[in-house]
């Protein structure tokens, strides 16, 4: 079946973008499901306002929570969510975490958290940005996609050293039925199908493994969410398991989020929302779980 936009075969150019920019419906309110919710957090942290979309610079202002007065002696820990703005939980278990666990964590951590990277992607439940690219492939030198330059400019302009960077993700049937058929379609490519991993997953850095790590936060979120199983052929979303529940990338060579801050400890959650025996309080607090085992992990 032929994706809805472009012709089979020819990689997208602007019109084809625009077409598929034309798709697109506003679901949710940014405004009022996430930033509304940050300004409550102004009495316990600052929160920073560090840039705004080109396109509608108004609406989608972007925002940062941050230790008020840090701790020179404390580290620092990056924590990201709504990267790619259709993976609710990410978003909503990052607003978890500071609104009901971050402060008794105080006193052994300094925060930064970019709670939703993507605001056009919440609002419109979608993997890309408005230009059509895909903000996690675009954390390096030379990316193309102003959401991420955004934030490693922030944080970069920060000055900290971070030892823990912990992206929040999901992967949904949607990857499947529109996300990856859509991908294949803008190259001019043939969509080759792939497994949805049935439930939580990592994603760690093969240049830094951490497996230890890696194992901890499974184990951890084990007591929340199933983790997902490999298939019969060892794989993860169609890469070789480098353990149970983690598939390791190259963080630098595909610009993912989780590696941007070039922490000691990265790792990228997988919650998987559309298990038949998941809800939505489940995956927020499978990504909270994952935020406290990195946290217990690294105070050790």
């Amino acid at each position: 079946m032929n994706y809805a936009v472009g012709t089979p075969g020819k990689p997208w150019g602007e019109s084809e973008v625009d077409q598929w920019r034309q798709l697109a419906r506003y679901q949710r309110s940014y405004q009022g499901n996430v930033v509304d919710h940050l300004y409550r957090l102004s009495d316990r942290f600052d929160v920073d306002n560090y840039g705004a979309l080109s396109h509608d610079p108004i609406r989608y202002s972007l925002f940062a929570v941050k230790t008020r007065t840090p701790n020179p002696d404390l580290p620092w820990v990056v924590i990201t969510g709504g990267v790619h703005g259709y993976e609710t939980s990410g978003v909503m278990g990052a607003l978890a975490f500071l609104v009901n666990h971050a402060e008794s964590y105080q006193d052994r951590f300094n925060f930064v958290v970019l709670p939703c990277i993507s605001p056009w992607g919440f609002e419109t439940i979608n993997r890309w940005n408005y230009d059509s690219i895909d903000p996690n492939r675009s954390f390096k030198d030379g990316g193309l996609c102003e959401e991420a330059k955004f934030a490693m400019a922030y944080v970069d302009g920060l000055g900290i050293e971070a030892l823990l960077h912990i992206d929040l993700h999901e992967t949904t049937d949607t990857d499947e039925t529109e996300f990856r058929p859509a991908l294949a379609a803008k190259l001019g490519q043939a969509y080759a199908p792939t497994m949805i991993p049935d439930g939580f997953y990592l994603v760690g850095n093969s240049s830094n493994p951490q497996a230890e790590f890696q194992a901890h936060i499974i184990a951890a979120v084990e007591a929340v969410t199933h983790i997902a199983p490999d298939d019969d052929e060892g794989r993860l979303l169609g890469d070789t398991a480098a353990q149970r529940g983690v598939v390791n990338y190259d963080y630098s060579a595909l610009g993912l989020c989780a590696g941007f801050s070039s922490a000691k400890y990265q790792t990228t959650t997988e919650v998987y929302p559309d298990s038949q025996s998941a809800t939505p309080e489940e995956c927020i607090a499978a990504q909270v779980a994952g935020i406290e085992a990195a946290l217990e992990f690294i105070a050790e």
